[in-house]
């Protein structure tokens, strides 16, 4: 018989575990993908087209509170964890539900899950999110490109619209971004990228992601999503640590995880932490990788246009995931509006449309910041209604999209806009020099 599997996921490494090592595995059958964190992914399925000929009907993708139920009435034997940026007791509180249902709990190492590139390939990847990941995998690719190297970025996937269409996606200009309607989460990864002048791709079916990208680069870049290790196996593995969050370099999985693997790791933001804890990060490295090179490196924030801020009263908008799932009370946009002397940061919970009050509810911590949330037009909509309902003369934005473009309000937009730079010695760029010369493609 065969043996029922469920994969716990959130719309990303699920459908890659899944096309990795279970799609053709006639000896297994997944009877179901469950899902969280990501509104609108429950109900959905795994289309056919994706999941290969052993699934004629696709897989269904069910809510993850439906976990002890689904094992139950499937007679599921093994229950597959398949998402990132959760803390470790949130990881075992799901192996304890798995356990009293009467399956096997599952964990799928980096050895059977990720590729191998016919390129070479440096991936981008973080102890949690919002620390400053997709900036240095922006300025890297960049950096190459420079040099004269053909890249491809290919970023941790985020496919929340029509799967069967997005199987392989690349981005080259914003027209593209606008034929994929991309949502405001996407936007935010994939803009800062083709503004660069790189080129991104991403989707589902990460084998075919990659084999377009070595089609036309000569050098893979991935930029990981969350704090997930890397679906392509790197030659050299960059892994960056928040200085402004000193507790969370082994707190979270796969955090921890890519904090060990790491050949290099980034203790990025020492210009706004205390010495005291980018100190404490770097003795949190060394605890449990003990031959990784540490660099340091600043997240310096630039303001548009400072004196238009100066003095009014100011409603933030700050990177959605780092202000939702990566925990941060607030991001660069607070930090940019406070520095150029704003009046007042005006509480969006004030004039918080429906949709908003529900994501404050689900992310209590969140502070006097507005979450460029919008994994639909509903909460795209929801977004501007906050905004112009606010009482705030002027709105800075500390996401990496064009807010401006996403939403039409009344009130004028101001960019914050923050860059990887070097701090001190050993450089970054000097690591990735040598890299490439030991690669052969200096």
């Amino acid at each position: 018989m065969k043996k029922r599997v469920i994969i716990l996921g959130a719309a990303g490494r699920d459908f890659h575990d899944f096309n990795m090592v279970f799609r053709d595995d006639p000896e297994t059958e997944v009877v179901a993908f469950t899902a969280t964190q990501i509104p609108g992914v429950a109900g959905r399925r795994y289309p056919a087209g994706l999941a290969g000929q052993l699934y004629p009907n696709g897989i269904a993708i069910e809510p993850e509170s439906r976990l002890e139920e689904l094992c139950r009435s499937h007679g599921v034997g093994k229950v597959v964890f398949a998402y990132s940026d959760v803390d470790h007791a949130h990881v075992m509180h799901l192996a304890s539900r798995a356990l009293a249902a009467g399956a096997d709990f599952e964990l799928l190492g980096p050895e059977r899950t990720m590729l191998r590139a016919q390129r070479p390939v440096i991936a981008v990847s973080a102890v949690r999110t919002g620390c400053g990941k997709s900036q240095i995998a922006r300025w890297l690719s960049r950096t190459l490109r420079e040099r004269g190297h053909r890249v491809a970025a290919l970023r941790h996937p985020m496919p929340y619209g029509d799967l069967a269409s997005e199987r392989v996606q690349r981005f080259a200009s914003r027209a593209d971004l606008e034929a994929a309607k991309c949502t405001a989460e996407e936007r935010e990864e994939y803009e800062p990228h083709i503004d660069a002048g790189n080129v991104v791709f991403a989707g589902v079916d990460y084998a075919a992601i990659l084999a377009a990208a070595e089609s036309e680069a000569e050098i893979i870049v991935w930029d990981g999503g969350n704090n997930d290790f890397p679906f392509i196996k790197p030659d050299l593995h960059i892994v960056v640590a928040d200085a402004l969050r000193p507790n969370n370099v082994a707190s979270h999985h796969p955090g921890e995880t890519v904090a060990r693997m790491a050949d290099v790791v980034v203790i990025n933001k020492v210009d706004a932490a205390a010495p005291a804890a980018v100190q404490q990060v770097g003795e949190a490295i060394r605890r449990i990788n003990k031959t990784a090179t540490i660099v340091h490196a600043c997240s310096p924030v630039r303001l548009d246009d400072a004196a238009a801020v100066r003095g009014k009263r100011v409603l933030v908008v700050d990177d959605g995931p780092t202000i939702t799932h990566g925990g941060m009370p607030h991001g660069a946009g607070y930090v940019a509006a406070m520095a150029a002397g704003a009046a007042e940061i005006v509480d969006p919970r004030l004039s918080a449309a429906p949709m908003i009050r529900d994501v404050y509810r689900d992310y209590p911590h969140i502070g006097r910041v507005l979450p460029a949330v919008g994994y639909s037009a509903a909460q795209v909509a929801a977004l501007g209604e906050t905004i112009d309902g606010s009482a705030a003369d002027v709105v800075v934005s500390g996401t990496p999209l064009d807010l401006a473009r996403l939403v039409k309000v009344k009130k004028p937009i101001l960019r914050a806009r923050y860059d990887f730079a070097e701090a001190g010695e050993p450089t970054l760029g000097g690591i990735v020099d040598a890299f490439l010369k030991r690669a052969g493609i200096a």
